[in-house]
């Protein structure tokens, strides 16, 4: 018989045994969530490295390292490091830093990559887009030639072109006959033959070319046919406007200009991309539309101005075109998983520049991701938009430094932020040697002087002085330093996903990765 006693002892039992079923279900959905990689929740399924590829996506940040991966991250994570408790004059020990993850991150696979060339072990780009596309070394400046400069190499793409009939796009931020998209297509002893190497990315037959303008599409004495009039008569589609990109339909033959321009003639920095700008993502998205077939595509996709930006020595560029790149890689991913047993993404550099690094000895270990958050604006466009005006109507320091608090946060010296210690740990009012530094380098921009003495070079680099002391003050506010205006010798990463991922693991030189596509794709090495 059973007693009231009993089935209350049972119901309550029973109550105890949900509550921890429901509290086990809690804490596994906590630890999967947290120990789950963020990109993978974007896979349909996890990539597993099987099958062959035949649609191959190769993303290649200009200048972007570790260090511009890793600052890019922590950029999009919670700077708590930064979050002071103004009543109690400390950091809250419960604000710990958080690191955001880019898409890329936590591909399955992740390798190394050596980038020396046959000049230097700070090679530039011409000459690492050579080994990357075609596996052989040369000297800087060189595109797809050996060291003599006389024998050409042809390279990944001309053979999944010509051997396997895949069609071929080519995307750059920068100039689409630029070194890094040039290496695609050209074969030229110094990168800047502009209008020879426009003239070998008609005769490429590649099918989708999109980013910034040609350089020279005219030759440099005007007496010969303009590389776009070369390209409509060879049957390419060429669009100046994001409209007509927009009409592009799957199999056209198109080059496709960004409709708005910015420094060198090359797509806006995405810091400074207004509302309705298509950003790289979308034109991935529109060449992955026009490139689509049953016969495979490989498409390289350079992010060109994080190395501009890494050369101004302009860390919030920087990130934003890290963060662009990205956010380009996904359109690669929502592919993937359309074809995930044919589909490869890689996404690598070709070398390091500026030698960024993330810690500076005036914030003691500390950063301050959050102050690059007052900065508004590009060095190129507050060049242009600003500094350009300066000079014309001489304008006095004063009302230049409200706009340098309007677009950068930095303010002048005040004596009680320097008492509470707000010009320091990230704080944006300027101490009064900070203040000092902007004044002459102001006086070295409006003075107009372009010359160099050694210790100039190493302030302002060949840069505005007033605009790049600017950025130097908020990086090193944030806990941001560079050390250079050009490349360095640092290794690259290697992120790999889908059909052969497991290639790419390890620590190599840059040309096996031209070595492992050909290998995975079955192409032949033709001189």
């Amino acid at each position: 018989m059973t007693t009231e006693k009993d089935d209350s002892t049972r119901n309550e039992t029973e109550t105890i045994r949900n509550c921890f079923k429901l509290a086990a279900a809690f804490i596994l959905a906590i630890l999967f969530f947290t120990a789950a990689p963020v990109h993978a929740q974007e896979f349909a399924r996890l990539p597993d490295g099987k099958g062959t590829p035949k649609y191959v996506f190769l993303f290649i940040g200009d200048g972007m390292s570790y260090p511009q991966v890793q600052s890019a991250a922590y950029y999009s994570g919670k700077d708590a490091a930064g979050i002071v408790d103004t009543v109690k004059n400390s950091t809250n020990p419960a604000d710990s830093p958080v690191g955001g993850v880019l898409s890329f991150m936590e591909f399955p696979v992740a390798g190394s990559a050596q980038t020396y060339d046959a000049t230097s072990f700070a090679p530039d780009s011409a000459s690492t887009a050579t080994s990357i596309l075609t596996g052989k070394k040369t000297h800087s400046s060189s595109i797809n030639v050996d060291i003599t400069k006389k024998i050409k190499y042809s390279t990944i793409a001309e053979q999944l072109k010509k051997q396997k009939g895949w069609k071929i796009g080519v995307l750059s931020t920068v100039n689409l006959n630029h070194a890094t998209p040039a290496a695609m297509y050209a074969h030229q002893a110094s990168r800047k033959s502009n209008y020879p190497i426009g003239l070998e990315l008609v005769a490429s037959n590649f099918d989708y070319f999109a980013g910034g303008a040609l350089m020279e599409p005219q030759d440099k004495n005007n007496d010969k046919a303009s590389i776009y009039d070369l390209a409509k008569q060879a049957g390419y589609k060429v669009a100046f406007s994001q409209k007509d990109a927009a009409a592009l339909k799957n199999g056209d033959k198109a080059i496709v200009v960004a409709e708005t321009l910015a420094d060198e003639n090359a797509m806006n920095y995405d810091e400074d991309r207004s509302n309705g700008e298509w950003a790289l993502r979308d034109y991935v998205k529109k060449g992955i539309d026009v490139l689509d077939n049953k016969t495979g595509f490989f498409m390289m996709v350079e992010g060109g101005k994080i190395d501009w930006a890494c050369h101004a020595n302009d860390a919030r560029s920087s990130i934003a075109d890290t963060l662009a790149l990205a956010d380009a890689v996904k359109e690669a991913v929502a592919f993937y998983n359309k074809h995930p047993k044919e589909t490869l993404i890689l996404v690598t550099a070709d070398h390091e520049t500026g030698g960024l690094t993330i810690g500076f000895a005036g914030t003691d270990y500390n950063l301050f991701f959050n102050t690059l958050k007052n900065q508004k604006i590009s060095y190129a466009k507050f060049d242009s938009d600003y500094v350009a005006n300066y000079k014309a109507n001489k304008t006095s320091f004063d009302d230049v430094m409200k706009d340098v608090t309007t677009l950068f946060g930095l303010k002048a010296p005040d004596a009680s932020a320097h008492t509470a210690g707000n010009d320091k740990n990230g704080g944006l009012y300027l101490t009064d040697y900070e203040y000092g530094r902007i004044k002459a380098a102001y006086d070295k921009t409006m003075n107009g002087d372009k010359s160099r003495t050694q210790q100039e070079y190493e302030l302002y680099g060949n840069y505005e002085p007033l605009t790049v002391t600017i950025t130097h003050i908020i990086n090193n506010k944030s806990g941001i330093g560079f050390t250079s205006y050009s490349h360095t010798g640092l290794p690259v990463p290697v992120f790999a996903a889908g059909c052969g991922q497991d290639d790419f693991k390890g620590y190599y030189d840059n040309t096996d990765i031209y070595k492992k596509l050909a290998s995975l794709t079955s192409v032949k090495q033709d001189l």
